[in-house]
């Protein structure tokens, strides 16, 4: 059980190196990000307590898209279209100036993939002002060279792979840019808390999600057990539960951890406390699809409960 909770997608059974390959990097960034989530710590002794499965349903990202340099979605979804990956659906945000593409695995054991991006030219000129300059010191995007040798990875040496590994940790959790100003962020935080949690944590993963019908126990079969058995565990959890009784799909969070992060202030570098992950839950009960007449589960997301779940990265007052 253990192995399986530090590492929880090496359940899936792999067709192909580049299938290995995947394996390994969601593991590795899982290991860093629970590594910083005492809630998903504490999710892990539930689990093992009620004898359950943790299955991941999803991994969310964010990005800024921007003209120049041109960054957004396929910062992130064309290292993954690399290794597999292919749009399932398009979602739009228009209140949050958000647009977001959730991408599913030919292989329907790999977990699913949302990647949101904030449409920097929707945003007041300051706030575009202080994206900009943040961006103008962005590091050059992955080459056509190394994604095809992603795409070929199963042809590339042991060492080539290891090395190439390594690579895309550090895109997904090094800053891409220079650190902001402390300053410009706490201004940035008033008019998009996207916008400020993007520019102090980058590609980093913005959340993992726990499949609700993957735990396997009658204890944890539905998302109100869940969600009482992380609060019985000491785990701040978000109020509200998205989604009502009956409908196919259910969602809710843990709130975000709060770490320090670096930002420059007066010429040094300093820590200010920011919001990080959170971890979610999932629940897709059996539905009986109207154009099929079959009892399935639905695999895609709703906008309504995703835009909710967003704020979950707002900065408290007082943090």
């Amino acid at each position: 059980m253990g192995n399986t909770l530090h590492a929880p997608h090496q359940h899936i059974k792999v067709r192909n190196e580049k299938e290995r390959f995947l394996i390994e990097l969601f593991d590795t960034l899982w290991e860093r990000y629970r590594g910083r989530m005492d809630y998903v710590r504490k999710y892990e002794s539930l689990i093992a307590q009620h004898k359950a499965t943790f299955v991941n349903d999803h991994i969310a990202f964010r990005t800024i898209a921007c003209q120049k340099p041109t960054t957004g979605l396929f910062m992130i979804s064309r290292v993954f279209e690399a290794l597999g990956y292919s749009t399932a659906n398009c979602y739009e945000f228009p209140d949050k100036h958000f647009s977001s593409i959730h991408f599913e695995h030919p292989n329907p054991q790999f977990p699913k993939l949302f990647i949101t991006q904030l449409k920097t030219w929707e945003l007041s000129a300051r706030a575009q002002q202080i994206i900009h300059e943040a961006m103008a010191t962005h590091r050059p995007p992955l080459t056509d060279e190394a994604l095809g040798t992603l795409a070929q990875i199963e042809t590339a040496a042991p060492a080539a792979h290891a090395d190439l590994l390594k690579s895309l940790v550090r895109y997904f959790e090094e800053l891409p840019w220079a650190l902001p100003q402390k300053k410009d962020v706490l201004e940035l935080d008033k008019e998009s808390q996207f916008a400020a949690w993007v520019l102090v944590n980058g590609y980093d993963v913005n959340h993992f999600t726990a499949s609700v019908n993957s735990h396997g126990v009658p204890t944890l079969d539905d998302v109100e057990k869940v969600q009482a058995a992380m609060i019985g565990a000491g785990i701040p959890m978000k109020k509200e539960i998205e989604g009502e009784r009956g409908t196919k799909l259910r969602q809710t969070s843990t709130e975000a951890a709060v770490i320090p992060v670096q930002v420059k202030e007066n010429g040094k570098t300093v820590a200010i406390p920011w919001t990080y992950a959170y971890f979610e839950i999932a629940d897709r009960p059996l539905y009986k699809n109207p154009a099929t007449g079959k009892m399935e589960r639905f695999e895609a997301f709703l906008g309504p409960q995703a835009t909710n779940l967003f704020d979950m990265t707002k900065l408290k007052t007082g943090n």
